[in-house]
């Protein structure tokens, strides 16, 4: 009999060891799928009834998603066509230049609005950052430059939909999905991140000489973001035929931003503020991160104030992934200060972490960084904004750079996931459908009809300088990768097709 309840015991302690190494795979797998910069749940996400309904029906062909992607699982994505092809594909589209919706919007001009988007793979918010865009007035009179860092027929097909205004697509020719095991992607010799120095000198593995200042290698998905953005501004103001003489400014957005439907005219006021208010104010920026926005719908500062709060990302001491943008907690109050009749606008030195949504710079701004580029290449953080704004502290006989803002947002991030967000429930609809309900009761305030500037010296945040970098920009090859990206010089349109 004891033998018998013993065999019972130890099978049953036999198959609890077998469900737990289940669930262990079972969540691997799992956090595999999650690692894929956490968008590829977040794609198969349905747009929701509450979103639509307030979309124009005109604009439902952007979220229509094509049955044959519905039920695809979260892996499919980053399949389809091999290396060789995608890499032949995109040397073709870079080659021909092409300018879609030209012969309805007429040609760029050289003070044609420039909005630059730079694209992952988060479909879900693309859509919805090109329906915000259909809704903006004006949108017609600029060009939409869509740069990719991963080559997908369904992102493509949804750009080239677009009939509304002129678009153009480059892609960033350097990226881990073309290079899956070598630099600029990770090489099966790179350095594992966490080696030390010692160890990786003895495993004889790439770059093992050179971690950066935190002491870690590289990690291709992180430096990859720091590269397009530099290969992306190279491209349209050095290389591009058709921008060749543009002067007119630049608009740079990313994938999961989301626009409000004044904001080219916002645009153009803060440019008339800073031509009459701050002449040597560089940038201009149409997102802020406020950590709360107050909306109310009357002016009584007594009543009880319902905030949007952003959650910022905690960016953990020499090792972690800095906070990059910061998640939503909205109310839909208006708030007169912020968006009324005479709107505030803000002139301040200008913070990488503050103002990098919606920044907006032109040709004559560019050049001053290009100035800088080795420092720029140099600077051990592979984040590009930190990077401006070590260059920014750093100018010669300059002064840094100065920012004019709206105090009420026409850019925001809708984003719930992406490469510095993991989160289990990547559900766009959420906050989109909370940008959708604060804009639609700021719509009275929309359009003003003048702005009034004030000037601030910026918290210590903004005046206290950097230090040291975030890292992740040690490896020698990153670098070098920078500075030949300004190298290339104007390219002329090819109009060969091969194959």
């Amino acid at each position: 009999m004891p033998r018998i309840r013993y065999a019972s015991i130890l099978r049953i302690f036999v198959i609890l060891g077998l469900l737990c190494v289940w669930l262990q795979i079972m969540l691997s797998a799992t956090t595999g799928i999650l690692d894929k910069d956490g968008e590829e749940l977040m794609n198969s996400n349905e747009t929701s009834e509450q979103v639509l309904a307030l979309v124009p029906p005109e604009l439902h062909k952007y979220l229509t998603v094509h049955p044959k992607n519905i039920t695809a699982n979260a892996t499919e994505r980053y399949a389809g066509r091999n290396v060789s092809d995608i890499r032949r594909a995109i040397r073709r589209y870079n080659d021909a230049q092409t300018v879609y919706n030209e012969d309805i919007f007429g040609p760029v001009q050289n003070d044609t609005i420039i909005i630059a988007i730079q694209v992952h793979t988060r479909l879900t918010y693309l859509r919805h950052l090109i329906v915000s865009l259909a809704q903006a007035r004006d949108i017609d009179k600029t060009l939409l430059i869509f740069s990719h860092d991963y080559y997908d027929e369904e992102i493509n097909s949804l750009v080239r939909s677009i009939d509304f205004t002129k678009v153009m697509q480059i892609f960033y020719p350097y990226s881990v999905q073309t290079h899956t095991n070598e630099f600029p992607g990770m090489d099966p010799n790179d350095c594992p991140r966490n080696a030390k120095m010692e160890q990786a000198i003895k495993m004889k593995c790439n770059n093992a000489l050179h971690p950066d200042l935190h002491g870690h290698y590289r990690e291709a998905k992180y430096t990859q973001t720091k590269h397009h953005w530099w290969w992306k501004a190279n491209r349209i103001f050095n290389q591009l035929q058709p921008t060749a003489t543009h002067t007119g400014m630049v608009v740079f957005l990313e994938e999961d931003h989301y626009v409000a439907e004044d904001f080219i005219h916002m645009l153009g006021l803060l440019r008339a503020t800073a031509d009459k208010n701050c002449p040597n104010c560089e940038i201009l920026c149409l997102g802020t991160y406020l950590k709360t926005y107050q909306y109310h719908s009357n002016s009584d500062k007594r009543r009880k104030q319902l905030n949007l709060s952003y959650i910022q990302q905690v960016r953990a001491v020499n090792e972690e992934r800095r906070k990059r943008q910061q998640e939503s907690q909205w109310n839909f109050q208006v708030y007169p200060n912020l968006y009324s009749n005479t709107q505030k606008v803000e002139i301040t030195p200008w913070h990488s972490s503050m103002h990098n949504m919606g920044m907006v710079f032109n040709r004559t701004v560019w050049n001053s960084i290009m100035e800088l580029q080795e420092q720029f290449c140099a600077y051990d953080d592979y984040n590009w904004d930190y990077s401006l704004l070590h260059l920014s502290q750093n100018r010669p006989k300059r002064e840094k750079f100065k920012v004019i803002l709206c105090k009420g947002p026409r850019v925001f991030h809708i984003g719930e996931c992406g490469v510095h967000h993991k989160k289990s429930n990547c559900n766009a609809s959420t906050v989109i459908s909370k940008v959708q309900k604060l804009l639609k009761n700021a719509k009275p305030y929309m359009f003003p009809a003048r702005v009034t500037a004030t000037i601030t010296a910026g918290g210590a945040k903004h005046n206290k300088k950097l230090t040291k970098g975030n890292g992740g920009w040690g490896d020698i090859r990153d670098q070098e990768l920078c500075t030949n990206m300004t190298k290339i010089g104007r390219q002329p349109r090819r109009y060969t097709y091969y194959a």
